[in-house]
């Protein structure tokens, strides 16, 4: 029977401090056999063609229309580690996450932040440029579907410093710089939360691969619309999925945890009638 265990937060893991993500290139992943592939595309785009051995997580199979109606929350801790568990992997997994910063909306993003918002121990890398840069050096992919090895135990040690609720920002008022991620003209325009700046979360990426922005250049992206990137910085798209990719490539940065608000505003408009 799958047994499940849920630890309380602590200090350390509130500041973020514990979690490993760094980027990875095409020519060490193909050496590292002893990492878990994640795929964060659409499950349709995994089942034509993916990395050998990879499985496939995607977030529009791990998120639902909570019961207030607000669309695309997150699983439940418990039910995610079960499902983590039942791809072989446990807490202190070293795994390797790759999308193509496009058919998923950034899903690699919202893969890494809630990997790190479950408190995973062991290291998580991106693979850099995703599969498109797998595929421009020559590396095989894969229609067969992998056997995942066997089910473990996931324990959580839920990071809730990387999360935060539409009340939680109406609290903290002008301490949190919020981000807003989504479109400009169809989305921004027509409303967004009260304070925020627009940055669409493809300025987060660059070149043909969508690689993921230094931290140079992230700075510099975030200064140039008034964001200090030292002090609190909260992203959010509709749902917590561009947003997640925003967050992705600021932890890559190295700079300050940041937030994700993955209630987004699906959740701000429920609670804000």
């Amino acid at each position: 029977m799958l047994s499940l265990l849920l630890l309380p937060l602590t200090a350390g893991a509130a500041e973020g401090t514990s979690f490993q993500l760094q980027r990875l290139d095409v020519s060490t992943a193909l050496e590292r056999a002893d990492l878990i592939r994640l795929d964060a595309r659409p499950r349709s785009h995994w089942q034509q063609g993916h990395l050998p051995n990879a499985l496939s997580f995607s977030w529009e199979d791990y998120s639902r229309t909570d019961p207030d109606g607000v669309k695309y929350r997150v699983w439940p801790p418990a039910e995610l580690a079960a499902a983590l568990a039942a791809c072989g992997i446990d807490e202190h997994s070293a795994l390797l996450l790759y999308g193509d910063g496009d058919s998923s909306w950034g899903g690699e993003g919202w893969l890494a932040w809630l990997l790190a918002w479950l408190g995973h121990q062991g290291p998580v890398y991106l693979l850099d440029g995703g599969i498109q840069a797998w595929q421009a050096a020559g590396a095989p992919l894969s229609q067969e579907i992998a056997q995942p090895a066997a089910t473990k135990t996931y324990q959580v040690r839920l990071n809730r410093a990387l999360n935060c609720s539409a009340s939680d920002i109406k609290q903290r008022g002008t301490a949190w710089q919020l981000v807003d991620t989504r479109s400009y003209f169809t989305e921004w325009l027509p409303g967004h939360l009260p304070g925020a700046v627009h940055l669409h979360w493809e300025k987060f990426f660059q070149g043909a691969d969508r690689r993921p922005l230094d931290a140079s250049q992230l700075r510099q992206l975030l200064r140039a619309q008034g964001i200090d990137p030292h002090q609190p910085v909260v992203y959010y798209c509709t749902g917590g999925i561009r947003s997640g990719y925003a967050w992705m490539v600021h932890q890559l940065a190295g700079l300050p945890a940041a937030i994700n608000f993955e209630g987004g505003t699906e959740e701000w408009a429920a609670r804000n009638h």
